[in-house]
């Protein structure tokens, strides 16, 4: 597992499987962390976003990527391969 992309998720949530299937399909290997599971890391996912609440929130390293369109963009801009080199 790549600690290096993490993504917050909720289990009914429509973007997520869209952000996490465009992973999955560049062969992107991703830390993914449910926050319905722990409520602790509603509020981690919360803090470390800015005060984003909704998900997902998707990170690399210590960069904040943004949610599911912002990975959608990134990936039409540069790819996601060069980005997590």
């Amino acid at each position: 597992m790549n600690k290096n992309l993490i993504i917050y998720t909720s289990s009914l949530c429509g973007f997520c499987y869209r952000a996490k299937s465009l992973l999955k399909k560049k062969n992107i290997p991703f830390e993914e962390i449910d926050i319905d599971l722990d409520y602790s890391k509603r509020n981690e996912m919360i803090k470390k976003s800015g005060g984003r609440t909704s998900v997902p929130q998707i990170f690399f390293k210590d960069f904040h990527i943004g949610g599911c369109d912002d990975l959608y963009k990134l990936e039409e801009d540069n790819g996601l391969e060069n980005f997590v080199k």
